[in-house]
C-alpha cells in the first residue's frame, strides 16, 4: 500500500472521528465531515470505504444524498452555517477587493446550489441508537 492510500486512510479516520462527534455536539457539523471520511476511503481502501457505507451513521447522514441528492433542512443549514462561518474570516480579514468579491460570490452560490439543485427531505423521526 503506498504512502498515499495511507493518508487518505488517516485523514478519513481524522474525519469520521469529528463526524461521530458532531452527531452528539450540536456547533460541530457532521454531514461535512461524512462526506469527506467517504471521499478519503473511496480513495484510500475499498475495504474502508465498503465498510464505511455499510454503517448505520452512513445510513442515517449520507445514503439519502449521495442516492437522491437530497438532505432534509436542518442539515442544509447546519452546513450553510458552518461554512458562512468559515468565510467571514477571510472576507474580514482580507484587503484584497478581488478576493472578497469571489468570497461573496461563494456566499451566494453556495445557497442558490444547496436550495435549488438539493431536494429538501423530512427528517428520519426514528433516532435510534448509532453504532459503527
Amino acid at each position: 500500500m503506498n504512502i498515499i492510500r495511507v493518508l487518505y486512510i488517516i485523514a478519513g479516520s481524522l474525519s469520521l472521528a469529528l463526524g461521530v462527534i458532531g452527531t452528539v455536539v450540536p456547533i460541530l457539523p457532521t454531514t461535512p465531515f461524512l462526506l469527506l471520511t467517504a471521499y478519503c476511503y473511496a480513495k484510500g481502501s475499498d475495504k474502508f470505504y465498503n465498510w464505511f457505507t455499510s454503517t448505520k451513521i452512513y445510513k442515517k447522514y449520507l445514503e439519502s444524498f449521495v442516492k437522491n441528492r437530497s438532505m432534509t433542512l436542518q442539515t442544509k443549514c447546519v452546513i450553510l452555517a458552518t461554512a458562512s462561518l468559515m468565510l467571514l474570516f477571510p472576507l474580514f480579514i482580507l484587503d484584497n477587493i478581488y478576493v472578497r468579491g469571489l468570497i461573496i460570490f461563494l456566499y451566494i452560490y453556495k445557497y442558490y446550489y444547496f436550495f435549488t439543485k438539493i431536494k429538501t427531505i423530512k427528517a428520519i423521526t426514528n433516532q435510534s441508537n448509532i453504532s459503527l
